[in-house]
């Protein structure tokens, strides 16, 4: 089932655009060569790294139909989108960039998921993705003690969110071993100035409680998120502004 909600993810899109700028500040670009945006979402960044990089083609993969339907009308001039799912995606040698902004965590095991990605470039591809680290923080923490509550423990079989984000330094070692010069592998805390902290609600409606949205059925999901603001809320402070810190790695190689 697609759960994710394009008008709700974009309420912080400015926010959530900046590690993107970061990120895509890495990436040389590519006159005339291919490039492919795992988890493309909405399109709006695939597009601006389509025009960015100066690639004649650029795929943008996504498995959710309501953000690709919130893509399509982007598409032209190079840039197509398809819908896939990206812990799937595996060809060898086609792209002279995989680039992927704040979607590979949703992906198990990314030694072997980061072979494949440098697999699929030619030689002298790049390489460039960002990664939420914010498992550690009060809004993800929060999450995790309300889904150990019944009944919600019983409804999600006991599982929590997924966490497959590795140390930055495991992910540097991996590209080196992986053949990629001098990789380039950052942690960065950025600080976003929120209205209050109702607003982290508003944020983690859009990304991370999308999973128990999968998970719950509509009234019990409803009832999760109730008693995740109450659990939250003992853990932060109601503060006007509210100063929302959030950890993502940045990494980025060339073969």
């Amino acid at each position: 089932m697609d759960t994710w909600q394009p008008d709700v993810y974009a309420r912080f899109a400015a926010e959530r655009r900046q590690p993107f700028l970061d990120l895509a500040d890495l990436v040389a670009t590519i006159p005339g060569g291919r490039a492919i945006d795992l988890g493309c979402g909405t399109g709006e960044l695939t597009r601006e790294l389509h025009v960015r990089t100066g690639a004649a083609e650029t795929l943008g993969l996504d498995s959710s139909e309501a953000m690709l339907a919130k893509a399509a009308p982007l598409a032209g001039d190079g840039l197509e989108f398809e819908r896939a799912d990206i812990a799937a995606f595996a060809p060898r040698a086609e792209w002279d960039l995989v680039f992927s902004n704040a979607a590979l965590h949703w992906v198990p095991d990314h030694r072997a998921l980061l072979g494949r990605l440098a697999a699929a470039l030619r030689t002298g591809g790049q390489l460039a993705f960002q990664v939420p680290d914010n498992f550690d923080h009060p809004s993800h923490r929060a999450a995790d003690r309300t889904a150990a509550e019944e009944p919600f423990r019983s409804a999600l079989r006991g599982s929590a969110h997924p966490r497959h984000v590795l140390a930055p330094e495991a992910y540097a070692a991996i590209l080196f071993r992986l053949g990629f010069h001098a990789p380039r592998v950052e942690l960065r805390v950025y600080g976003h100035r929120l209205d209050s902290r109702e607003d982290v609600v508003r944020w983690v409606e859009g990304s991370l409680l999308s999973e128990y949205r999968r998970a719950l059925p509509p009234e019990l999901y409803a009832r999760f998120v109730e008693r995740y603001r109450e659990v939250l809320f003992t853990m932060i402070p109601d503060e006007r502004p509210y100063f929302f810190t959030f950890r993502r790695i940045l990494a980025y190689g060339r073969r």
